[in-house]
């Protein structure tokens, strides 16, 4: 069971995990050196506990420890108390859902262990916005999709905004990092899944058409500036696009995302 400690000090030390989480440069900097992650809310650290992460501490108000009463029962740690207008001052904003966890991060699977038994899987290229990632992995959960693949420069599903937005389906998911970037979808290929880019090339076709027919698919969506780089857009079995009104050629990512796992989910 995790212990109560009640904190009056915002700048105790032991609060290090959760101090300045507006700052992101900081945050990437304190969670790789430390190995840890923070979810916010008390769905999403249930999901986090339930996934099978490990508590470092949690920090809470008083009014939210009865709703968790039974998620620090079964945890080790500590739970650090303190009144909300202390936790603001620590945090740097209003922790309106209740309750934060830092939690300690496990190794990555394998490509292969992350593919196993997957049919539909969203490849998501240097996507930079945390909030789009979240958003990315929420809409694959909630279509059906099996698995996510990351380049290596997208931005971290674990980073506590992604996580947010995302209503954990980041632990409920399986994903990992792809190691080779140059050639992930020809390999992807290679592994019977066929390629799908989003992408505004001239023999795009309709996402509808692009999915028809195909078993095992691999959705693949490009940052929030360019797109997809010309390597992914040309190695890709197929090009896609989503069929729009004159004078919009698209959508934001996290949008086109969410239309197009739609599409792929009734295939």
């Amino acid at each position: 069971m995790a212990d109560l400690v009640d904190i009056t000090d915002p700048d105790d030390p032991r609060l290090a995990d959760y101090r300045d989480l507006r700052d992101v440069e900081l945050r990437k900097s304190l969670e790789a050196e430390h190995g840890l992650f923070l979810a916010e809310g008390e769905k999403v650290v249930r999901r986090a506990l339930e996934a099978g992460h490990e508590a470092r501490s949690f920090l809470m108000a008083p009014r939210w420890l009865d709703g968790l009463a039974d998620v620090l029962a079964g945890s080790g740690g500590t739970c650090f108390v303190m009144p909300e207008p202390l936790i603001e001052q620590v945090t740097g904003f209003h922790v309106h859902r209740g309750a934060l966890a830092s939690l300690h991060r496990r190794p990555l699977p394998t490509v292969e262990e992350v593919l196993a038994g997957a049919r539909s899987v969203l490849v998501l290229e240097d996507l930079v916005d945390h909030t789009n990632v979240g958003a990315a992995f929420r809409s694959g959960a909630a279509l059906g999709f099996d698995a996510v693949l990351l380049a290596p420069r997208c931005a971290d599903p674990l980073y506590r905004r992604a996580v947010k937005v995302g209503m954990g389906a980041v632990f409920a998911t399986p994903w990992t990092r792809l190691p080779d970037w140059y050639d992930a979808l020809p390999d992807l290929s290679g592994r019977g899944f066929t390629t799908v880019a989003l992408t505004l090339s001239a023999d795009s076709v309709p996402i509808e058409d692009a999915v028809a027919g195909v078993d095992r698919l691999a959705l693949v969506l490009g940052s929030e500036g360019h797109g997809l780089s010309t390597r992914w857009e040309t190695s890709a079995d197929r090009r896609a696009t989503i069929p729009m009104r004159a004078g919009i050629d698209s959508l934001n990512v996290a949008a086109a995302d969410a239309v197009a796992c739609y599409a792929a989910a009734r295939r």
